[in-house]
Order: C-alpha cells, then sequence, then structure tokens
C-alpha cells in the first residue's frame, strides 16, 4: 500500500533542496526506470500489478510497492502516468573527471531548460559522450522533467558539475576547447579532433564571455544558403546534436 509518508516523500523530491537531503530522485515511465534498474536497484519502485507481473525476476528494488493506476497517479509528475515510478540514489560526487586529451567531452554552459538538458543527455549517449562537464548556473541533471526527457540516459551518462572556468584552466593547454558561436568558422570546413572540449552555452545568451575567451576553436554551423534572411539562432539541443554528429562523422571518415 502506499502510504501519505511516500507520496509526501516522493512529492518532495520534485525540489533540488529535498533531492539533496534525501540523496534519492525520481523516475518514471518502463525505459527510464529500467535503464537505470540496469545500473543501480531503486530504493523504492511504485508500479501496478500488470507492471510488475511483466517484469518478474527483472526487476532490481530494496522496496516494492504494488498501486492501481488511480495510486499512481497520485504521486505521478506527469500528466499521463507510465505504469512505473521509482527512486534511485543520486550519483557519488567523488565520480572522477573525464580527460579530454584522450575523449570527446561536453561541456555546458548555463543550459536552463530541464527539456534542453535531458535531450542533450539523450544526444550525448547517442554519440558515445559518456561525461558533461556542468557550469553550476545549468539546470539540475535530476530534475524530474530532465530525468524523464533523458529516455534512460540518464544511466550511461555522468554529469559533473563544477565551476566551467577551472575545469578549462586545469586542462593541457594543447588540448582543443571548442565552441559555437556567431562569429566562428563553418564547423563543416575546420579540422575536428575525436577529442577535446565541445562548450555549448546558455539558450539566450549563448556561451559567456569568460569561457568564449577560453574557446580555441570557434564553430559556426552556418544557415542555408547563406545570406539568406533566418531564424536568429538555433535551439541549444539541436545544435549539440549537429555538432556531435560532425564529429563523430569525421572520425567514421
Amino acid at each position: 500500500m502506499l502510504s501519505k509518508a511516500k507520496i509526501k516523500l516522493i512529492h518532495a523530491l520534485q525540489q533540488k533542496k529535498q533531492r539533496q537531503q534525501e540523496g534519492r530522485f525520481v523516475a518514471e515511465g518502463p525505459k527510464v526506470v529500467g535503464d537505470l534498474m540496469a545500473v543501480m536497484p531503486a530504493s523504492i519502485l511504485v508500479a501496478t500489478d500488470s507492471w510488475l507481473q511483466d517484469h518478474e525476476g527483472q526487476i532490481q528494488a530494496e522496496e516494492i510497492i504494488s498501486v492501481t493506476s488511480d495510486e499512481l497517479r497520485k504521486v505521478s509528475f506527469l500528466q499521463h502516468p507510465q505504469e512505473v515510478l521509482a527512486l534511485f540514489p543520486l550519483a557519488h560526487k567523488d565520480i572522477p573527471l573525464p580527460d579530454p586529451t584522450t575523449d570527446l567531452v561536453l561541456a555546458l554552459d548555463g543550459v536552463q531548460d530541464p527539456g534542453n538538458l535531458g535531450t542533450i543527455i539523450r544526444i550525448a549517449d547517442w554519440f558515445g559522450i559518456t561525461d558533461i562537464i556542468c557550469s553550476e548556473e545549468t539546470a539540475d541533471v535530476y530534475n524530474p522533467k530532465v530525468v524523464q526527457a533523458t529516455m534512460g540516459s540518464i544511466a550511461r551518462v555522468r554529469l559533473h558539475y563544477m565551476s566551467l572556468d577551472k575545469f578549462l584552466d586545469n586542462i593541457p593547454k594543447e588540448t582543443p576547447i571548442y565552441g559555437t558561436l556567431l562569429d566562428g568558422q563553418d564547423i563543416y570546413s575546420q579540422p575536428l579532433s575525436p577529442y577535446g572540449v565541445i562548450i555549448m552555452g546558455n539558450e539566450g545568451n549563448g556561451i559567456s564571455p569568460a569561457i568564449a575567451r577560453r574557446v580555441t576553436h570557434r564553430l559556426l554551423i552556418p544557415n542555408f544558403p547563406a545570406g539568406r534572411p533566418t531564424a536568429d539562432s538555433l535551439n541549444v539541443a539541436i545544435a549539440t546534436a549537429i555538432t556531435c554528429a560532425e564529429f563523430r562523422r569525421r572520425m567514421e571518415g
């Protein structure tokens, strides 16, 4: 049975402060919950009888609560609940930082929309980028909207929140730092390496001046045809997908 205390706990985890205090976050839906359970057990799993029966023997959870669809609707953050909701532990803060001298690393400079962040995590997963460095102004990865937008990729991509300028200042000077900027050079005609840092900026302001000064390779995704009146900019998640696709295409070439 889903107690009032459990309902209160789940609702409280909508707030970042409560997630940090409890050390847990909420994931919903068969895809997201299934991908996360493949790498870590849930502390609490709330699901309908039909979902539990279909996944018998596959469930890793410390506590399992069977509910009706109406009961699930009381705790779900979604307009249309998807059979299962679970609480998982937050990642440890001492995860080793990635090495941009050997791997391609994404860095986010103040991406604030939860949907954009979740989609970027999904894009990184698709293109084999396992680590994202996030400025302290970037949206919280454990926001329920972010978790949902990742469609399970949160289980495979590590996010590191820290001072972005300090991270860039501490990597070897010869490491390429790429940034998408309006005064950049056409990405399709520029040399691209299979390692380094790719910086994506805030939805409204782009890459901040302090971080832009650290960019060593300024890139532009050109519109087509050149010179035609068009939108002012691309959505940051779309721009991330185009940029990552071009880097990976070069590796295959």
